[in-house]
């Protein structure tokens, strides 16, 4: 079961549920694959809706990198996620939300 106050998210891939999180090394993965100034600029356009679905996958994968899958993007092109395109939005806010908060 995903822990939120460790930054854990529960992605369902399939039959599969993985705990996904954006460590430091994901985030940093992150910052390289979408080539943005930061990942301050990220959460803005995530804030203001202004984020592609090149940046929802791209979270989607660090996170799930992050809770120590192997796979790659292109194996989760043909994956339908819980809510569709706005469920996946949905998961890669939360993915940076939990990875910006500090547990109380």
């Amino acid at each position: 079961m995903a822990n939120p106050f460790a930054g854990e998210v529960a992605v369902t891939i399939g039959d599969s549920v993985i705990e996904a999180k954006l460590t430091l090394g994901a985030l940093a993965e992150l910052e390289t694959t979408l080539q943005t100034g930061s990942l301050v600029d990220l959460v803005a356009r995530f804030e203001c809706a202004a984020f592609s679905s090149r940046d929802v996958m791209a979270v989607i994968v660090a996170g799930l990198r992050g809770g120590g899958w192997r796979g790659q993007a292109d194996d989760l092109l043909a994956v339908d996620f819980p809510g569709g395109p706005m469920g996946a939005a949905k998961l890669a806010a939360t993915l940076l939300a939990r990875a910006f908060t500090v547990p109380q």
